[in-house]
């Protein structure tokens, strides 16, 4: 009972902080930057000066014998995947936040976005395999559970896998969709499944970072267990030369995942964990608004 109390009061705690925010920055900025997937006919009326040359139906200005134009309304309604790393590098958390908590964070000011706008929104999650799968649906309690999973679902898996994640949604996702990865990335590229995913869809990509990932302390002799694959090493943090290279490691991998982002034409926003997500999000929105217009 009280681990239930506990959920409740953690996702209830996450809704009123996340819809706040949702209302205060983000209220035109998501309309604006996600469209519909078309437009749909409405009716036909007179033609008026200004109106569009290109609109006029010849057919019914033809039987009335004088100008009627079609009016076309926008396909508003969009189908939003938040597709999520649930592997056991997710708990890491040296700050205030666990880099799974920052995620589900996030996901949640996106998909009260979302079902502000009416659209749909689903969920899967993955580890090393498709751990879940939620389908897009709509309405405040189907996106208070997607944060529950978001937060609370036990992994079987403990390894990370955003290739097999994709492959599955391409195949599940028959219609265009706007897609949320957020994964901290600790995997190889998967050149592949990125391109086919960002052609098909409308792919974001959020990596979900943590400082301390990037830089060794000055401890001393250290031993380092990695999350997903239970293999510890002794490393001599102490040792200047270890740290920098290191921190080379680090940063290579990440201008790696970067430079296939832009290659593949995948917008990314880049989250850590000691830092507030909303200036990220923010400036996503500013940049996507200005390349559209």
């Amino acid at each position: 009972m009280q681990d239930a109390k506990r959920i409740l009061s953690k996702i209830r705690r996450l809704e009123l902080k996340t819809r706040g925010l949702v209302e205060a920055a983000f209220a035109g900025q998501y309309r604006s930057v996600f469209k519909g997937r078309g437009m749909n006919f409405e009716e036909v009326r007179e033609y008026q000066p200004g109106d569009e040359v290109r609109t006029i139906d010849w057919n019914v200005t033809a039987r009335l014998g004088h100008p009627y134009v079609k009016k076309f309304t926008e396909e508003r309604e969009l189908t939003v995947m938040l597709v999520v790393d649930v592997s056991a590098s997710g708990a890491f958390g040296s700050v205030n936040l666990s880099k799974r908590e920052l995620a589900a964070e996030v996901a949640c000011v996106i998909a009260f976005s979302a079902i502000r706008n009416n659209d749909k929104v689903g969920l899967l999650l993955f580890s090393d395999h498709v751990e879940l799968f939620i389908p897009p649906k709509k309405g405040r309690i189907h996106t208070l559970r997607l944060i529950r999973e978001i937060l609370f679902f036990e992994p079987r898996g403990r390894c990370t896998a955003p290739a097999q994640a994709l492959h599955y949604l391409n195949r599940v996702l028959t219609r265009k969709a706007v897609v949320f990865l957020l994964s901290d990335f600790q995997t190889r590229l998967f050149d592949r499944e990125l391109g086919i995913t960002a052609r098909r869809h409308d792919l974001i990509a959020l990596p979900v970072l943590d400082p301390r990932e990037s830089a060794l302390p000055d401890a001393g002799m250290v031993v380092f267990e990695d999350a997903e694959t239970g293999e510890q090493i002794e490393v001599n943090t102490g040792d200047a030369s270890v740290r920098a290279a290191y921190g080379h490691l680090v940063e290579r991998q990440r201008e790696e995942w970067a430079r296939a982002f832009r290659r593949k034409r995948i917008d990314s926003i880049a989250l850590t964990t000691d830092a507030d997500y909303l200036p990220a999000l923010r400036e996503f929105f500013r940049t996507r608004e200005r390349r559209m217009r």
